[in-house]
């Protein structure tokens, strides 16, 4: 918990400002082998190395800018911005980035309709929150036998682990920041349905066409996925400081 604590302290304490020096010691400039990339990601790489793509950071840099003044005033101006990384390295940094700035995310699995099925989102999330009231009323105890208080206890549990991270997102979000494209196209899509602005962390192996800020980075390596996290994260608390101001 104390660990937990100092990291989110860590997180919030992160500076904006881009510096190439520390995407290189990260490994942000480590593309995929030159096998597995997408022609449309050709502007965004330097050269390649060992049959590795390498990724021009002069554009990371560049496209992180865009990006982190654009968290910066969404969420000045009040809006919310649903964080999203389902990816295995990406996935608890994505929840602990998102908990750190109390925005709304999706960490688990991605589950269609999660932005464009309103009927079927309100109607899970208002079973959690009754699921959830009852069982720390001790309403659920005093009807049924432990065994069933323990299922309805996975069943909680389960909720949360698909729809945790937005149950308190009223409405869609203002922006999506998603933290590997690659792995999460089904998320971006919905955005693109609802006109929801995004941001992701394209590596080579992605069509950044589609996405209105597209970050070139290595979205495998942990480093790299932190490091732009606690951009983001540092981008979320600058815009805080100005809401009201």
């Amino acid at each position: 918990m104390l660990a937990a604590m100092k990291r989110k302290e860590t997180m919030a304490e992160a500076k904006t400002e881009v510096n190439i020096k520390d995407l290189l010691e990260a490994g942000a400039h480590f593309g995929h082998r030159t096998s597995r990339w997408h022609p449309k990601m050709a502007p965004y790489i330097h050269s390649q190395r060992q049959g590795i793509y390498i990724i021009n950071l002069e554009k990371t840099v560049e496209a992180l800018d865009k990006a982190l003044a654009k968290v910066e005033s969404t969420v000045a101006s009040g809006g919310k911005v649903l964080f999203v990384g389902t990816k295995k390295q990406a996935s608890p940094i994505v929840k602990a980035m998102a908990e750190a700035v109390e925005m709304p995310y999706v960490s688990g699995r991605w589950i269609g309709g999660v932005l464009t099925n309103s009927e079927t989102m309100t109607k899970q999330l208002k079973k959690l929150a009754d699921l959830e009231r009852k069982m720390e009323s001790g309403e659920l105890e005093k009807r049924y036998n432990k065994l069933e208080v323990q299922r309805f206890q996975e069943e909680i549990d389960m909720l949360n682990q698909r729809y945790g991270g937005v149950k308190n997102l009223s409405g869609k979000p203002a922006l999506m920041v998603v933290m590997g494209a690659f792995d999460d196209q089904n998320a971006l899509r919905e955005a693109r349905k609802l006109n929801i602005p995004t941001i992701a962390v394209v590596d080579t192996n992605v069509d950044p066409t589609e996405i209105d800020i597209a970050v070139p980075a290595n979205d495998d390596a942990i480093k790299s996925l932190q490091l732009l996290a606690d951009y983001f994260v540092a981008a979320v608390v600058a815009g805080k400081k100005k809401i009201g101001a």
